[in-house]
């Protein structure tokens, strides 16, 4: 039997057991925690960007996916926008999160990553969206974190031209509390509602993504601190402004 064949198999509802929020095991953060000390950068609103006003037809129209940008750099405030269009928070219950896109049970279980090459008064680096504070967290990278990202990413030379690059970090305790082992069928399905969240948010200021999933997990996730089973690289995606606009 092929690996895909089984997972999907094994990830019936016919083989789940009791989640463990059915057995009254207490929820996982809905967010990681900021490492201590860390600096946080508060983010201008997302609606500073002032996004053209475009319909939603022309939007879907027009997004297609783009591997060359233009050397112009993002604003602060274009970055916020599409961080808040991928995983902005709405509301907070007791129990989950309500963002912009949709998620199995409001589980919301990604962490978004920057890796920022080209933002108007953001030094170069790798940051952490704080989507419940809306602001980013500073992180630790070498000099050449992004050739390094690029590397893992099979030398997808987008990453290093793009403007920034967003990685999405799935946190599966976070799933998996509600879904059990079901949970990772979400997790690639929410993928996908984020990423084109993004094309559609970046076609809005003038900006082209590429969607990535040709990389190679253990590299990306050891250059990101990640152990690859509790946390793994799950989606990237590069964005830079279209080299007409």
């Amino acid at each position: 039997m092929s690996i895909g064949r089984e997972f999907m198999l094994k990830t019936r509802y016919a083989q789940m057991g009791p989640s463990d929020q059915s057995q009254g095991v207490p929820q996982p953060p809905l967010e990681k925690p900021a490492p201590p000390g860390a600096t946080r950068l508060p983010l201008p609103e997302a609606a500073t960007a002032a996004p053209a006003p475009l319909s939603f037809l022309d939007l879907v129209t027009r997004r297609q996916t783009l591997r060359r940008y233009a050397p112009t750099p993002l604003s602060l405030a274009e970055l916020a926008y599409l961080l808040w269009c991928t995983q902005g928070v709405k509301k907070i219950t007791p129990t989950n999160t309500r963002r912009t896109v949709p998620s199995a049970g409001a589980r919301h279980a990604f962490e978004t990553i920057v890796l920022a090459n080209r933002v108007e008064g953001l030094a170069a680096g790798l940051y952490r969206y704080g989507a419940l504070a809306h602001d980013l967290i500073v992180l630790d990278a070498p000099a050449d974190i992004a050739a390094q990202v690029m590397a893992a990413c099979l030398d997808q030379q987008q990453v290093v031209d793009s403007a920034v690059t967003f990685i999405w970090v799935a946190d599966v305790y976070r799933m998996q509390w509600r879904y059990g082992e079901r949970g990772y069928r979400y997790l690639h399905l929410d993928a996908g509602h984020v990423c084109q969240n993004l094309y559609l948010a970046a076609e809005s200021i003038g900006c082209g993504v590429c969607a990535m999933a040709a990389f190679d997990d253990e590299r990306l996730n050891s250059l990101l601190g990640l152990d690859g089973e509790t946390e793994f690289v799950i989606y990237l995606a590069s964005v830079g402004r279209r080299e007409n606009a």
